[in-house]
């Protein structure tokens, strides 16, 4: 890869996990920012675990919408 990314086996590292599936679990939890590249790879700058720059906002993550009840008279 390059310098802007970190290699596989420093998110290996990282994460503590070699199976693609765990890292990104592991980089979920850790609210880490990430992308997943076509091969299914997580993919996560080096800026961000250098400290370069400010780590945006964790994604939401999605719930079931819970329904009202009304209970009238």
């Amino acid at each position: 890869m390059s310098a802007t990314f970190l290699e596989p086996n420093e998110i290996c590292e990282l994460t503590g996990r070699k199976m693609k599936s765990k890292q990104i679990d592991a980089l979920r939890r850790a609210g880490l920012p990430f992308f997943v590249n076509a091969t299914g790879h997580p993919i996560v700058a080096r800026a961000i675990i250098e400290g370069r720059t400010a780590a945006p906002p964790a994604a939401p993550t999605r719930t079931k919408p819970v329904p009202r009840l009304y209970i009238g008279n």
